[in-house]
C-alpha cells in the first residue's frame, strides 16, 4: 500500500445549490459522471466511471481501501472506451449506476466538488479533499450546511447506488 496515494477528504450534506451561480465560479469545471460499482471483496470498494466534461468522455477506474473515516487508499487510472465496457461486466447487480452532475471549484488552494443528483430537489453533497485530516476546513459562502456527513455510510456513493436516504433534512 506503500506506493498507493492517500485520499483525505470531508463531506457535507448542503442545501440544493443555485447551479447558475455555481456554473460563474471562476475556474469552475462541470462533469457529468455515470458510475458503476463492481463486484469485490467487503475489504476493497471498486468502480468505474465515465465523464463527460465539454463533450469529451474519460474512462476511470478506481479502486479504494478505508483507513478511516475520512481517509483511503485511492488507486485510480484511466481506461480506454473497451476496457470501461469490459468492467461494466463484472457490475454489482445489488447496484445501481449513479448519475449525477460534479461542480468542480477551486475554493482557496483546495476543490471544492459539488455532486448534484437527479433524485434530489433540496440537497447536494459537497466533498472537499484535504492535505490531512487535521487539516482545518473552510466551506465557500455560496453553500449552506445542513450537517457533515463524513463517515455517514449512507451518504458514500457505493452506498447511494443502493439505497438513496429519502429522509428529512
Amino acid at each position: 500500500m506503500n506506493n498507493i496515494p492517500i485520499e483525505t477528504e470531508r463531506k457535507y450534506l448542503i442545501r440544493y445549490p443555485d447551479t447558475a451561480v455555481l456554473d460563474a465560479l471562476p475556474g469552475a469545471r462541470i462533469l457529468h459522471m455515470r458510475q458503476t460499482y463492481l463486484l469485490a471483496d467487503d475489504s476493497v470498494t471498486a468502480r468505474v466511471r465515465q465523464v463527460e466534461e465539454n463533450g469529451a468522455l474519460r474512462y476511470i477506474r478506481t479502486e479504494k481501501r478505508r483507513i478511516s473515516a475520512i481517509s483511503s487508499y485511492e488507486d485510480e487510472r484511466e481506461l480506454t472506451a473497451d476496457e470501461y465496457k469490459a468492467a461494466l461486466k463484472t457490475a454489482d447487480p445489488q447496484r445501481q449506476t449513479v448519475v449525477k452532475t460534479r461542480y468542480a471549484i477551486p475554493h482557496g488552494s483546495l476543490i471544492c466538488e459539488i455532486d448534484v443528483y437527479p433524485y434530489w430537489e433540496d440537497r447536494a453533497i459537497l466533498e472537499i479533499e484535504l492535505p490531512a485530516e487535521d487539516a482545518e476546513v473552510s466551506l465557500p459562502d455560496y453553500v449552506t450546511v445542513i450537517r457533515e456527513v463524513s463517515g455517514d455510510r449512507r451518504y458514500s456513493n457505493r452506498s447511494l447506488a443502493k439505497s438513496v436516504p429519502m429522509d428529512e433534512i
